[in-house]
């Protein structure tokens, strides 16, 4: 499964118009670390989003593409270039009001969106991680579909039909109910189709979890200094009972609440500290190094798959974390060479400070009021 060599990537340059407060902005990168600096509100993370976009076909933070235009602006395009050492490609994403999302690599519109995933891996690490603990279990499993599916898009299809097939059984409980009708036979297609894929997604997953928990595990004690036990379960119905047999029983139940009840879209993740909910217990600290290291992990694991080192973006991630902390965090991008790293910070000497014990060459940026200096 895991490759041998792992080759280089990085984004050379970014070009903005009206994205999200810049009018417009031309940036060219390090190769190595690059550090956005500013006051909060100055549009540090939306170049962040900018990057993330280019790799995802969406935001990070907001899935609504035309809210992320420019103030009373009708449209907005985002431009790379992408450097994968055997070749270069050029990104483009516009979107403009009332009309599709238009994506295209080296000039090459894609009609599915989809086929993008993967193509350039990326992790972030920002404080909207935190919805990962706060949220109810959708979260938790899209962060484990989005790590699967970058290396995975047979996986990424199970998972898209999967949700429409979910969709349509629904609907038809829902027209059951309100024509007092039941009709077994075309019930019966939609359970057929979700037992295969949700057999195969249970599979995927329960394979992804057996080799992610023992990476997240080393980064967390890395970063801590083993001071805390934490666990990262895989919660499912499956892994007891075949879906068929969870679909028959939950028959009268689903048909009573015009849904389905059970299936792999109940998958869950329970992050604990000390055996106990790490939502509970878990101080603001030691949640951030909970993500921190599940986001490393997650670096880790597709690094191997795709044979390439994602881009790293790491957005005001030293903030609520004690100097110990932050120094373990500095010491692993130190030993464990990252490839190319974007990071955000409203103090500038902090960064530089922190940056320099990094033997890498670097690139600073100063942000303010969505103008790059």
């Amino acid at each position: 499964l895991f490759l041998p060599k792992i080759n280089f990537m990085y984004l050379k340059n970014l070009s903005l118009i009206q994205f999200k407060n810049y009018e417009e902005a031309q940036l060219i990168f390090s190769s190595n670390i690059n550090c956005f600096v500013g006051n909060n509100g100055s549009g540090k993370t939306n170049l962040l989003d900018a990057i993330y976009y280019m790799c995802f076909c969406k935001s990070y933070f907001n899935s609504i593409d035309t809210q992320n235009i420019n103030f009373e602006k009708q449209f907005f395009t985002i431009e790379g270039t992408f450097d994968r050492k055997d070749q270069v490609d050029k990104v483009f994403c516009g979107v403009k009001r009332g009309q599709k999302k238009v994506f295209k690599r080296n000039k090459k519109e894609y009609e599915k969106l989809a086929d993008h995933i993967g193509l350039f891996p990326l992790v972030i690490i920002s404080p909207a991680d935190r919805n990962l603990i706060i949220e109810g279990s959708e979260t938790r499993r899209k962060f484990m579909d989005g790590v699967i599916s970058q290396s995975d898009k047979i996986y990424l299809q199970h998972i898209i039909k999967y949700n429409q097939v979910v969709s349509q059984r629904n609907a038809l409980l829902k027209y059951f109910a309100a024509n007092f009708t039941y009709d077994p036979t075309t019930l019966a297609v939609y359970n057929e189709q979700l037992i295969d894929l949700g057999t195969k997604i249970h599979a995927k997953r329960s394979e992804f979890m057996l080799k992610f928990n023992p990476i997240f595990q080393k980064y967390y004690k890395s970063i801590s200094g083993e001071k805390e036990k934490v666990s990262l379960e895989f919660k499912s119905q499956l892994h007891d009972v075949n879906l068929s047999v969870l679909l028959d029983e939950s028959l009268t139940k689903d048909k009573v609440l015009q849904y389905t009840t059970c299936g792999t879209h109940k998958d869950d993740l329970l992050f604990k500290i000390s055996d106990f909910p790490i939502k509970k217990q878990g101080s603001q600290g030691q949640q951030k190094t909970f993500l921190i290291a599940l986001k490393l992990a997650q670096f880790d694991f597709i690094k191997h798959l795709v044979g390439y080192k994602p881009l790293l973006l790491l957005d005001d991630i030293f903030d609520k974390l004690d100097d110990t902390r932050v120094e373990s965090i500095v010491r692993l991008v130190s030993e464990y060479h990252f490839g190319q790293i974007f990071i955000t910070d409203t103090h500038k000497e902090r960064t530089e400070e922190i940056i320099k014990k990094i033997d890498d060459s670097y690139k600073i940026f100063d942000i303010e009021d969505g103008i790059v200096k």
